[in-house]
């Protein structure tokens, strides 16, 4: 077969048009759609190679004649289009085939699958199998610090993930799933020593997330890593780089503002928090600091303003009250 030629020379385009030729005047030609979908999955179209490789099984069955390659090329085509559904009783069959040697990237395949079809408690099993056959296999570290971390094992999810960037300093989901575990640690340790020894990972782990990504998202946690570290200066620094955009989250302002405030720096903070307030109105950790701001900088007034609109988004605080009722003598100043 001339499309077989083709292929070995990995000329694969015109391996699989070859191909489906051949399977479109012969439907029940199993070899002809078994090369059109391995000369797509080489192509990384794995939409069509999935439904070629599909259309070779099923004929391979009719036949009894059921080949392991197809199986596994199948499974994978349908892991990488997303198709987990479908994908999932295949790479249960792959991983589970009498004789086989455990391959981490085939167990790794069926963790996504049953991680993304709702089946966590599989998922981590299956991910755990992984990293027994390959305890360098960093995607598996990083899907298994991502499970605990969602049911709150923060020592695991901090371990799992350690381990994973060791392994690859490259990964930013590891970098900034680590800095949330962390950062979560540290702010459920009762433990003031163990919390400033969480902020401080957090701050190192930040660092080295935002080496590799500076987003909005990311500068915003390493700016809380380091806001909890207490390295306000540097904070302030780190989003000051994204602050100045128009389309800005009012959340990343608040933690502008409240560097600033607590580097003493009360204008740049006012300036911040006032944005932040514009941006969310109903945030009331920002009208808290910016009136205490106001305060500060004696602008009585706008802090008389500020706790007055605060309360009609928190009627109930305790905190608002005290403050308008603190500056009502100078609400006409």
């Amino acid at each position: 077969m001339h499309a077989y030629q083709l292929f070995q020379q990995k000329q694969y385009a015109e391996a699989a048009k070859e191909a489906k030729a051949i399977a479109a005047n012969d439907a029940g030609n199993a070899e002809a759609w078994k090369l059109a979908g391995f000369s797509e999955f080489y192509l990384k179209q794995y939409d069509e190679a999935s439904e070629d490789l599909q259309k070779a099984l099923d004929l391979q069955r009719k036949a009894n004649q059921e080949d392991s390659h197809t199986v596994d090329a199948l499974a994978e085509s349908y892991t990488l289009s997303e198709k987990y559904d479908r994908a999932l009783p295949l790479l249960v069959a792959v991983t589970t085939r009498a004789g086989a040697t455990p391959d981490s990237t085939f167990l790794y395949y069926r963790g996504i699958a049953e991680f993304k079809t709702g089946k966590t408690a599989e998922a981590e099993r299956s991910f755990n199998e992984a990293i027994k056959a390959n305890p360098k296999h960093t995607p598996s570290l990083v899907y298994l610090g991502q499970i605990a971390l969602a049911r709150k094992d923060l020592d695991t999810a901090i371990s799992m993930l350690n381990r994973a960037t060791t392994n690859d300093p490259r990964q930013a989901p590891a970098w900034f799933l680590l800095t949330s575990a962390y950062l979560r640690r540290a702010t459920s340790s009762t433990d003031e020593a163990k919390a400033s020894a969480d902020y401080l990972g957090a701050v190192r782990t930040g660092e080295a997330l935002t080496r590799l990504r500076s987003d909005e998202e990311a500068l915003g946690l390493y700016a809380r890593a380091l806001i909890g570290a207490q390295q306000y200066a540097r904070a302030a620094t780190a989003l000051e780089r994204v602050a100045a955009s128009d389309n800005v989250q009012g959340i990343t302002l608040y933690l502008l503002g409240l560097s600033y405030s607590r580097a003493n720096n009360f204008p740049k903070a006012i300036a911040a928090l006032e944005r932040a307030i514009v941006k969310t109105p109903n945030d009331t950790n920002a009208y808290r600091e910016l009136g205490y701001d106001y305060e500060k900088s004696k602008l009585y007034p706008k802090a008389f303003a500020t706790y007055e609109k605060a309360l009609k988004v928190a009627p109930d605080d305790a905190d608002f009250k005290e403050g308008l009722e603190r500056m009502r003598p100078f609400a006409k100043s």
